[in-house]
């Protein structure tokens, strides 16, 4: 199955969505060092040594990633100091999506806009990847680190329609304002597709995993997956964690809209939720190093 348009989307005023992703690619497309490492993981001939070679023609990235696998994110007893090392310990699959978090927020340095603020847009996609992982794991999701990568882009459709949008995106912001409703209900009446399906039909052209595109798809109403529905329920939640991170308080009203499916199918409880916050928060730095390589001295806030 792959990622389809909505009728809304294909009569669209400015264009499809696919029209709209497609219109960007050139600004936004994977760093080559990405696209050799996916060639790489996904030849079996290939060995670890090989794909360091690679990762480690890029020193900027390299360290980011050593000191990634060094940190809290991984808890690993004892210091990894190369990159085969590393793909050693933490294997092929994880690498590649590594190496993509690593340079995710570089490809988007084009892409200027006053109607995102940057830094908040990334601590908030690096925290629900985080609780996804975290998630995941607890979920015992075969591979429970990708869901990393798939919560950590679960918004990227914001971006382009920032970018290539601006006019119709500062409509959305306006409609939201004044009918106090969430984001993605106010781009479907302004625009008539929402930031999920955008963000869905961009990874596609990325060729990344269908999960990943399916939870980006439906991260706020995953009972409408027909495929992938732990790993879409998994980042709704994760994203709905992060909200209440965001605000900083202890007030759990924001969780008693999740449906009781969704507590079902990840396992997890309301009386779980610190827990995942506590451990989220000892990961959060480490990661968002990962990242943005110039956070602010304010980035030990989620928002």
């Amino acid at each position: 199955m792959s990622v389809s348009l909505n009728n809304s989307a294909q009569s669209n005023p400015q264009g499809s969505v696919q029209d709209l992703v497609h219109g960007v690619v050139g600004l936004i497309s994977l760093p080559e060092v990405c696209v050799r490492v996916k060639e790489m993981v996904d030849d079996p001939d290939c060995s670890a040594a090989d794909i360091g070679k690679v990762v480690s023609k890029d020193a900027a990235l390299t360290a980011r990633l050593l000191r990634i696998v060094n940190s809290a994110f991984y808890q690993f007893p004892s210091k990894i100091e190369t990159v085969s090392r590393a793909i050693t310990i933490v294997g092929n699959r994880e690498l590649k999506d590594l190496v993509f978090a690593a340079t995710v927020a570089g490809i988007f340095e084009k892409v200027s806009s006053d109607l995102i603020d940057i830094e908040s847009f990334w601590r908030h996609a690096v925290y629900c990847g985080i609780v996804s992982r975290i998630i995941a794991r607890k979920s015992r999701v075969l591979h429970s680190e990708r869901l990393f990568v798939a919560g950590l882009m679960h918004d990227i459709g914001r971006m382009v329609i920032a970018f290539k949008l601006p006019d119709q995106c500062r409509d959305v912001l306006r409609y939201r304002k004044e009918h106090e409703v969430e984001l993605h209900i106010a781009e479907n009446k302004v625009l008539g597709f929402d930031h999920a399906l955008v963000g869905a039909e961009l990874m596609k052209t990325w060729s990344l995993p269908q999960s990943h595109q399916l939870a980006a798809l439906h991260h706020h109403s995953p009972e409408k997956a027909s495929e992938f529905v732990l790993e879409a329920s998994i980042v709704y939640l994760a994203n709905i964690i992060t909200e209440l991170a965001e605000v900083g308080t202890d007030d759990v009203e924001i969780l008693r809209k999740v449906p009781e499916e969704v507590w079902r199918m990840t396992r997890v409880s309301i009386a779980d939720i610190e827990d995942i916050l506590v451990e989220a928060r000892d990961q959060f730095i480490d990661a968002l190093t990962l990242i943005r390589t110039r956070e602010r001295k304010s980035s030990h806030h989620v928002a």
